[in-house]
């Protein structure tokens, strides 16, 4: 089945195989091309064109470019098995079969596991820009150059939403470096370069065109992926996407492939979006969003008749939180936003995406739809909170895990009858047919641990399950509380 596969390649042995293709005469035939008898006539002149001009390849712009692209190897933590924690299947009760399963799972020694991706310099200090996913759940990061040179890489910082990080190595001195370009200005049929390492192959060169902007792969909250039909396999994510200019218009970050390699359909972070996590995660080392705090939901055709529009466009405000700045501006459940500053907005992952630009503290116009009249109203954008996340997957059909989280607070304990101390994070839906609902999950479960680590939030959560899905895992252990008894669930993933 096709899929989107993020290329962050596992590491393990390889033989890459070259096959000669001899071609012989057949017996008794003798060798016919271009070998004439004695009696022969003489032939004519070969077939031949007239020389033609050398056509301008990408020689030039490698060779200045190449030297800022690093190979990013990762040792991810490894996690120790606990044999109270998992369950003993149905061996009966005393039966010597359990505690020999248990005995036999205390004794594993789990190994460490390897990974490969690619990054590039964007400051001759040492910074290097890559995929968060190709450095997650690491505990250590090795950076290649291209000399062969090798460094201890530190995180300083990562944003799981956009899918970007931002590694520091210190070397002895200045290195080379690329500069982002406008992603915005990359027209659908213009020539891109990615330089990467795919399948552990480093310094590998590929070309292509932008095939179309503003994919949504559905891999995160902003996902507004540049298509491209240059070759990205595992192991190219967080490359870099260069433009002839030689600017970094994008980072290679997934492809979509039947088969796990690249069938000309790949995906990158567009540059205009990662400059700005770049920039934040520098200067504070984590991202701070804008945050309107409303809920919403897409307007059907049948339902902009029914509030008397003539279009589609904008979105439904389907909740307005608390002490928001929505609330604070007076937006209503039922209002329809349509523009933002006056630019417009043709769905909620628009909305988002243009709240989220939005610095904490500016006033944004936003043209609303109320009582079959257009009117403006003035926000004053307030900053994302960490634990306010829509949900995973969110609950919609097109997006199949189907869960809605949020953080387990003072009141929702008191509602649920659990200790001041307790933590975790409460289902707050579960979509109906979805994976989630399929698993077991209910309203109202606290989730205390995924593959019996510990989570504390519903980003937690979201980047947890985003991991194993990115991992290819058919499913994931949850633990959870409910009713004041805890249950191992099986949530679906495959």
């Amino acid at each position: 089945m096709s899929q989107v596969t993020e290329g962050k390649q596992k590491r393990g042995p390889r033989i890459l195989v070259a096959a000669l293709l001899v071609t012989t005469a057949l017996a008794g035939g003798g060798f016919t091309a271009g070998i004439l008898s004695a009696n022969a006539a003489e032939p004519a002149a070969p077939i031949a064109v007239a020389p033609a001009a050398n056509q301008p390849g990408f020689g030039d712009l490698v060779a200045n470019v190449k030297s800022a692209v690093v190979n990013i190897a990762t040792t991810e933590k490894v996690q120790q098995i606990d044999p109270r924690q998992t369950p003993d299947f149905n061996f009966p009760p005393g039966s010597p079969f359990g505690e020999l399963f248990r005995n036999f799972r205390q004794n594993q020694k789990p190994e460490a596991q390897h990974a490969l991706g690619s990054g590039f310099i964007v400051d001759p200090a040492g910074y290097i820009v890559t995929n968060n996913h190709v450095i997650d759940g690491a505990a250590k990061i090795t950076v290649t150059l291209t000399d062969g040179s090798t460094y201890p890489a530190t995180v300083k910082g990562r944003d799981a939403k956009t899918d970007v990080a931002l590694l520091k190595i210190e070397a002895p001195k200045p290195l080379p470096y690329v500069a982002f370009g406008d992603s915005d200005k990359a027209r659908e049929g213009d020539w891109v370069i990615a330089v990467g390492n795919p399948f552990g192959l480093g310094g590998s060169v590929t070309a292509g065109i932008v095939s179309a902007h503003g994919r949504d792969i559905k891999s995160g909250p902003y996902d507004n992926f540049l298509q491209i039909d240059a070759p990205i396999n595992p192991g190219n994510s967080g490359g870099p996407l260069f433009d002839q200019s030689g600017h970094v218009i994008g980072i290679d970050s997934a492809i979509y492939s039947p088969t796990g390699g690249s069938v000309g359909i790949g995906f990158a972070i567009p540059s205009n979006i990662a400059s700005k996590v770049v920039a934040q995660l520098r200067d504070h080392g984590s991202v701070e969003r804008g945050w309107l705090g409303v809920e919403m939901q897409p307007i059907t055709p049948a339902l902009a008749k029914a509030m008397g529009r003539s279009d589609h466009d904008g979105v439904v405000v389907d909740k307005v939180e608390p002490d928001s700045p929505a609330a604070s501006a007076d937006l209503r459940q039922g209002d329809i936003i349509t523009a933002v500053d006056g630019n417009a907005v043709k769905g909620s992952r628009e909305l988002a995406m243009t709240i989220a630009t939005v610095q904490k503290g500016t006033t944004a116009k936003l043209t609303i739809w109320r009582d079959g009249q257009e009117r403006t109203v003035d926000v004053k954008i307030g900053s994302q909170p960490s634990d306010k996340v829509a949900s995973v997957n969110d609950v919609n059909p097109e997006h199949p895990v189907g869960l809605s989280l949020a953080p387990l607070s003072n009141d929702t304990r008191s509602q649920l009858g659990l200790d001041d101390r307790a933590k975790g994070v409460v289902v707050e839906d579960v979509a109906p047919d979805s994976k989630a609902a399929e698993s077991g999950l209910q309203a109202g479960d606290v989730i205390l641990k995924i593959d019996s680590e510990p989570v504390y939030t519903p980003p937690e959560v979201s980047s947890r399950i985003h991991s194993a899905e990115r991992a290819k895992k058919d499913a994931v252990s949850i633990l959870v509380m409910r009713d004041g008894s805890t249950y191992y669930l099986a949530l679906q993933l495959g």
